[in-house]
């Protein structure tokens, strides 16, 4: 029986992220710096004939219809395929935690999927599917980081340089449609450029949901404060609630109180799973 072991899926950090409008649907205008983190959920896939999908999870118990299945289901109807397959995750990311970690776990199913049934569907035709099931799904299927604008759609490489980075993530999550429907959330930054954040990447610009995430959430201040009191700026990653800050070389962070996940990450230059998809066909957003 045919399967595909060991697939990664990288979590990413917002080295910033601007409001700069909301559009009549409801949906926010967003400019922000993906950047993937050598952090990652682990996936397996088994083949299952006649079109059943199942899931097991390893780590953290996951909801009924996760991401995954519903990527899964998705790239079944995209495909016209009558394959199925058993999905194990090894969940390893935390949740309600600003990194994507759905969404990366969304497009790593369809990316493996997609060689499992053989479909051969270029990155574009993923890319719609991904756009569909959340934001930041293209971002993780294109596997370079990213200039990210709209609603997530539009995506340019960006080239970073190799860093350190301490993420830490309190005891509370936080919910992403609570913070974009908070009346005291701005939503009327002004257009940044991509050369001034090029600039100085690690240094620009702000998070705007963090304010917001502040009030529902005092876990995201106090990691941010301790964070600081080893001498670093920290920043809300996405809607929150985990933080990070860029370590010095050499430096390691205190030990963190008790209950609150701390990972010391190095960023990734390209995703693992680059060129598993053809991307001849011009992509959504490109």
């Amino acid at each position: 029986m045919r399967a595909i072991y060991d697939v990664p899926a990288p979590a990413k950090l917002n080295l910033f992220l601007h409001v700069t409008g909301r559009r009549a649907d409801g949906l926010h205008l967003l400019q922000s710096a993906f950047m993937m983190i050598d952090w990652h959920d682990t996936l397996h896939f088994e083949l299952r004939p006649g079109g059943g999908l199942s899931r097991q999870d390893l780590g953290d118990t996951l909801p009924d219809d996760d991401l995954c299945l519903r990527a899964a289901r998705a790239l079944q109807y995209a495909g016209g395929t009558a394959l199925g397959a058993h999905i194990t995750i090894d969940k390893r990311l935390p949740s309600q935690a600003g990194m994507g970690g759905g969404s990366s776990d969304a497009a790593s199913c369809l990316l493996a999927l997609n060689r499992l049934w053989n479909l051969n569907l270029p990155l574009a035709a993923l890319e719609r599917i991904g756009l569909a099931l959340g934001a930041d799904v293209p971002f993780f299927l294109r596997g370079r980081n990213a200039w990210v604008e709209g609603i997530g759609e539009r995506i340019t490489p960006i080239t970073l340089p190799a860093a350190r980075f301490v993420v830490v993530k309190p005891p509370q999550g936080l919910d992403t449609a609570q913070i974009f429907s908070h009346p005291d959330l701005s939503r009327s930054r002004a257009a940044a450029i991509l050369s001034g954040f090029a600039a100085a990447p690690y240094d620009f610009g702000q998070n705007d949901l963090q304010p917001v995430a502040q009030r529902l959430c005092p876990g995201v201040t106090e990691a941010l404060e301790w964070l600081g009191s080893q001498g670093w700026r920290g920043r809300m990653t996405g809607s929150g609630s985990a933080v990070f800050a860029r370590l010095p070389a050499g430096v390691s962070p205190a030990s963190p109180p008790e209950g609150w996940l701390v990972k010391v990450c190095g960023n990734l230059a390209a995703h693992p799973l680059v060129g598993w998809a053809a991307s001849d066909v011009s992509s959504v957003g490109g």
